[in-house]
């Protein structure tokens, strides 16, 4: 079935590097102005996190017409197929392999309790809807929420791959992929807010966060015990590794993506066959191998900081997509996306509990699914910069099984409509 053609851009702004220049400017404006230049900005800021506003901002040019964030190359490719695999390879070449261990298993728990919840919250959201509004979920809308259940479980080229499956009409799985950025996108701003938040809400939880807190602690000491200014060698040789890794990742990627398609029966029900994914696992590999070498000394000099610094662009270019006005355009899809997620959140806020899990584990247990990799890390960031590539590795476990979870929870809602 053959994609929709875009339609053109009306936004005041279309030059790419334009667009670019304008959020690089934005960026800076909002992390001078969270320095506290002013006390008026330093009141402000101990309320509102910087990381939001970079998140928000971006949102609001796109809304009222300024840039387009859905069209151009700031997003894809600058933003997420160059800017994450490199924070990706520099964060994780920081990473303390022994501390993320020491996470344990209820990090692992959790995150399957958000998976189980959005499955649940399909089922659940599709029988609310067919006995109080039928409507709603008329027709073939089972399909569309197989649809986003692939990109919710797993990411984007889930969502393509159960598309394709199930034969999705284009226009549903256009309105579906505006429940998927509005809600998502909503769901992810609330994570970024409370993560600022992380160490009052676990004090009046109790959470466990004995783990997190040892590593980060260790982390910080070393930092201040061998931090140095960098030289320009140093800045140099951390944006080649960064870079170097993601463009050998990206060369190795699509033959080996094409490779799997060919040769591995049902590769694309894991996105085995998705090129993207591929580069994610590499990157993340790559620098995880580094860590265990003299490279990781790099983060003497600030290699953290300047990952974290791509991550940014990356939040800023998320955010862009993001159109306020289109959240009304179907208010039975977006209620019926709420009420799922709100399922989710309450089954993976019961897991949290059981196992008195901190704010952290919540977090990444939800984004891990509904962002994976594009933007797990993105919210792993914002509790602790190291902490990034654990939200990219649980990120690509949802790469690996949304496509065949989404499969067969479109099955079960295909007999929920009797068809």
């Amino acid at each position: 079935m053959a994609i929709e053609a875009a339609a053109p851009s009306t936004a005041l702004i279309q030059n790419d590097i334009v667009v670019f220049g304008l959020i690089a400017a934005t960026l800076g404006l909002i992390f001078w102005l969270a320095s506290g230049p002013t006390p008026f900005w330093r009141k402000f800021f101990a309320w509102v996190p910087a990381l939001l506003l970079c998140y928000f901002v971006p949102a609001i040019y796109n809304t009222v017409g300024l840039i387009d964030g859905t069209q151009g190359a700031v997003y894809n490719p600058i933003g997420s197929r160059v800017l994450l695999p490199v924070a990706l390879v520099l964060l994780t070449m920081t990473i303390d392999l022994k501390g993320v261990l020491k996470l344990g298993p209820r990090l692992l728990f959790v995150f399957c309790a958000g998976t189980f919840g959005l499955f649940l919250g399909a089922i659940v959201a599709f029988q609310l809807f067919k006995w109080f509004m039928p409507s709603v979920v008329a027709g073939e809308v089972w399909k569309g929420m197989a649809a986003l259940a692939g990109s919710w479980i797993g990411g984007g080229a889930n969502m393509v791959a159960i598309r394709e499956v199930y034969q999705v009409d284009a226009t549903l799985f256009g309105q579906f992929a505006v429940v998927d950025v509005a809600i998502a996108n909503t769901w992810m701003a609330v994570l970024l807010f409370l993560a600022g938040r992380a160490a009052s809400i676990d004090a009046r939880s109790g959470a466990d966060t004995s783990a997190i807190d040892e590593m980060k602690a260790r982390l910080e000491a070393y930092e201040a015990a061998n931090a140095r200014i960098p030289t320009l060698t140093d800045l140099m040789v951390i944006l080649g590794i960064g870079f170097g890794i993601v463009g050998a990742a990206h060369a190795v990627s699509a033959p080996v993506a094409a490779w799997f398609a060919a040769h591995v029966p049902n590769a694309g029900q894991y996105s085995l066959d998705s090129a993207f994914v591929w580069v994610v696992l590499l990157a993340t590999f790559a620098g995880l191998a580094l860590s265990f070498t003299p490279a990781r000394r790099l983060e003497n000099a600030g290699m953290a900081k300047v990952g974290s610094a791509c991550l940014y662009f990356l939040i800023a270019s998320i955010g862009m997509q993001m159109d306020f006005t289109r959240l009304a355009e179907r208010p039975g899809l977006l209620a019926l996306g709420v009420v799922w997620m709100a399922v989710h959140v309450l089954v993976l806020w019961g897991a949290a509990r059981l196992v008195r899990a901190p704010l952290f584990y919540f977090a990444i247990g939800s984004q891990g699914n509904i962002g994976a990799a594009a933007s797990a890390p993105v919210v792993a960031a914002a509790f602790h910069p190291t902490l990034a590539p654990v939200g990219g590795l649980l990120g690509t476990v949802g790469y690996a099984t949304g496509t065949v979870i989404a499969y067969w929870l479109g099955q079960i809602l295909r007999v929920m409509a009797g068809q």
